[in-house]
């Protein structure tokens, strides 16, 4: 999860004609384990940061940075005490992984607009930006804590 391959040619530093990748950075990949965890949990109470930094070898103090936000942008509430943590402040089918990676990362875009003056090129990424916000804004957290690893589109090929 974390890396979107997207075909570009580059040439750089005597290295061969490759892909370019559009990644997510820790910023995004952890919001989102922060997120499926406390939606793991919906409805149980709080769960601690703590909690989730061990059950997944993670960073406590990055965790809460990343919360931060979150919790600005009203996704998560915190509840204070010692059995207090954080929990979602809406159900995990109306949280989107795109509303989790916009707030941790800003706008998501395979390139900076402003410097294409080919109106092809420029129409590529467009197209590009909007699949990619579509597959973040139809991806529910509860579609993520509930894969199985079915695939929409699988085909069977008999030989």
């Amino acid at each position: 999860m974390g890396r979107l391959l997207v075909p570009r040619p580059f040439r750089a530093s005597g290295r061969k004609a490759g892909v370019s990748l559009l990644k997510i950075s820790t910023k995004g990949r952890y919001g989102l384990t922060i997120m499926m965890e406390l939606a793991a949990k919906f409805g149980e109470g709080p769960t601690s940061l703590k909690s989730i930094a061990e059950k997944n070898g993670l960073s406590e103090h990055y965790l809460e940075q990343l919360v931060a936000p979150l919790r600005n942008a009203g996704l998560v509430k915190s509840v204070r005490g010692a059995y207090g943590g954080y929990v979602l402040s809406k159900a995990p089918e109306s949280i989107s992984s795109g509303d989790v990676i916009r707030i941790l990362e800003g706008p998501i875009s395979p390139v900076d607009f402003t410097e294409e003056d080919d109106p092809a090129k420029r129409d590529l990424w467009l197209r590009i930006r909007d699949s990619i916000a579509e597959v973040l804004d139809t991806t529910t957290l509860s579609d993520l804590i509930h894969y199985k690893g079915e695939q929409k589109d699988s085909y069977m090929f008999y030989i």
